[in-house]
């Protein structure tokens, strides 16, 4: 009789009353949901400079409405070849560093979980995650430094690529915009990689040791525990990891590029956040393209976070949601 009472108990009445049992747990989120309110939410607002003719003197809700027409802008109006060659650029490296830069952490939790010496293991682990903690200016300083070529010195890198034949002799790798992509991935790999590596050494240290023994047991060698235990173990982990990263593939943070690009590099290194910033705050009087472009560049990352997490659903039953 009193499952029945409960059952008919209105839903919103069973909340208050778990809200009033654990009433401490709810207090500790309060900041958290500040924290979203105030940081997350309400900047949203400025969303609306968008669909405005924003002026700074009028403000968001004094500029006057002008629809979509931002939009139509950026995509077939004035601004559209500069729009679409950063819109160019920001998918190949980001495709570029999905290619190139997602293995390496992978490669390195695999090495590290082979390391049996624990000293010797956390000394290459802190090695690896060090640079993660350096700031951009201070990686890119020092990778511009590795292959500046200038009057009076070339970098320890630009002298080897030129005594390698790889890059011609003299050349400025810095104002060259073939080199651009190259260097963007092969920073972003030394700085990210090792940090990155941890969840995916959490992963391996997660699977049962029983599994690795019975392998040993029907004769398996060391690349088949890989193969047949310890990927398939990691699977999941990994496939949550490829639908984050494809959701940030118009992403490409701007700050590294800034500090590392050159004008005679626009045509390779212009990406959507660096045209954005130019245009909506370098000019001054373009806040609303800006931010239309930044609208964009969201709403496509966000499409392409429904898409693979579909898709992972439906192919491996593993998925964010």
């Amino acid at each position: 009789m009193n499952d029945m009472i409960k059952m008919r108990e209105p839903k919103g009445k069973k909340i208050l009353k778990g809200i009033k049992k654990e009433w401490q747990l709810y207090l500790l989120l309060i900041p958290i949901i500040l924290w979203f309110l105030f940081f997350a939410y309400k900047p949203m607002i400025g969303l609306i400079v968008a669909f405005e003719r924003f002026e700074p003197a009028e403000g968001i809700f004094g500029s006057d409405m002008r629809g979509l027409s931002n939009f139509v802008n950026i995509v077939t109006g004035v601004n559209r070849e500069a729009f679409w060659g950063a819109f160019r650029n920001t998918f190949i490296i980001s495709l570029y560093g999905l290619v190139f830069g997602f293995p390496i952490p992978i490669i390195l939790a695999l090495l590290f979980s082979e390391i049996r010496s624990d000293g010797y293991r956390k000394i290459l682990q802190t090695i690896t995650y060090l640079p993660h903690f350096l700031s951009e200016v201070t990686i890119t300083g020092i990778v511009i430094t590795l292959v500046y070529s200038g009057v009076s010195s070339t970098g320890i890198v630009a002298q080897l690529l030129y005594s390698l034949n790889l890059v011609p002799a003299g050349t400025k790798i810095i104002e060259t915009p073939n080199y651009f992509r190259p260097m963007y991935i092969i920073t972003g790999i030394w700085k990210e990689s090792g940090y990155n590596s941890i969840v995916y050494f959490a992963a391996i240290m997660g699977i049962s040791p029983v599994m690795y023994e019975a392998l040993k047991v029907d004769g398996g060698n060391k690349w088949q525990e890989i193969r047949y235990v310890t990927l398939p173990g990691m699977a999941p982990t990994l496939i949550i990891m490829i639908i984050m990263r494809i959701g940030r593939m118009l992403s490409v943070g701007y700050e590294r590029v800034l500090l590392l690009y050159h004008p005679n590099t626009y045509v390779t290194a212009d990406v959507l956040s660096t045209l954005e910033q130019r245009i909506g705050i370098g000019t001054g009087s373009n806040q609303g393209l800006g931010s239309a472009i930044g609208i964009f560049n969201s709403v496509i990352g966000f499409a392409l976070v429904i898409s693979a997490n579909k898709i992972s659903r439906q192919i491996s039953k593993t998925s964010l949601w």
